[in-house]
């Protein structure tokens, strides 16, 4: 392949340009503010997860407490029917008198056992909706830090994506002073190898940082001005200017 040395050198310009970009973009990836978000929003769903249970539990309480203060209001209730029977004098019969004494104080006990179990409940329930308020706390906490390193990690691909536009246009202008195969054949090596295009400085690849033999660099010296050269070792595009000492 033949090209002016002008064109050729002026792919090292578009190496170092391509350099930049793709060193921005490698920037882009690996921000640290994407792994910052990928652990929030992880730690965000696991208590977000834990909240839904707590919150049943704390249901689960609540209707379990209605019910208990229903046994209780039910067995008051009868208590108070009872009790009036008995001041009332309805009841004269020794026995009778008897057995609903005995069954008023049943009855209070079995209201006294059933205000336990309500008293035993509400503490319960009161620890299940301290569990919730924390826990809802702890996730919005991590939510707002979350939408936080979001804002960041917006204004960094903004001020990246800036620099990488303004970087392809300047890439831009030096693609047009280079011959379409040659642009080609250095977009093929750029794929393959990172990088397309490579100084000669002395007897020193730049690419693969390799000196060369005394064969190649007589090869290199016999060349046209002209010709397109490729390291033997790395097989970039060897771009000789005055640095190459030929």
């Amino acid at each position: 392949m033949k090209a002016a040395p002008a064109a050729q050198k002026r792919l090292l310009d578009l190496a170092e340009l391509d350099s930049v970009i793709d060193r921005l973009a490698h920037r882009r990836r690996t921000l640290p503010e994407l792994a910052e978000i990928d652990d929030l929003a992880a730690r965000v769903a696991r208590l977000a997860t834990q909240v839904i249970a707590a919150e049943t539990e704390a249901g689960d309480l609540a209707r379990e407490q209605t019910k208990a203060e229903a046994d209780v209001d039910s067995v008051r209730t009868r208590a108070e029917r009872d009790q009036k029977r008995l001041d009332s004098g309805q009841v004269s019969s020794p026995k009778d008198l008897a057995s609903l004494q005995s069954e008023i104080a049943s009855l209070h006990r079995r209201q006294s056992d059933l205000e336990e179990v309500v008293l035993e409940i509400m503490e319960r329930r009161e620890t299940a909706d301290e569990r919730v308020t924390k826990l809802a706390a702890e996730r919005d906490e991590l939510a707002a830090a979350r939408a936080a390193a979001e804002d960041r990690r917006d204004a960094l691909f903004a001020e990246i994506d800036k620099e990488s536009a303004e970087v392809k246009g300047r890439r831009g202008d030096i693609v047009a002073d280079i011959p379409a195969d040659l642009l080609a054949l250095y977009d093929k090596l750029r794929e393959q190898f990172g990088v397309g295009a490579a100084m000669l400085q002395g007897s020193r690849c730049l690419g693969c940082r390799t000196s060369l033999s005394i064969a190649d660099i007589n090869r290199i010296k016999a060349a046209a001005h002209d010709e397109v050269l490729r390291c033997e070792e790395c097989r970039r595009i060897l771009v000789r200017t005055p640095e190459s000492g030929l």
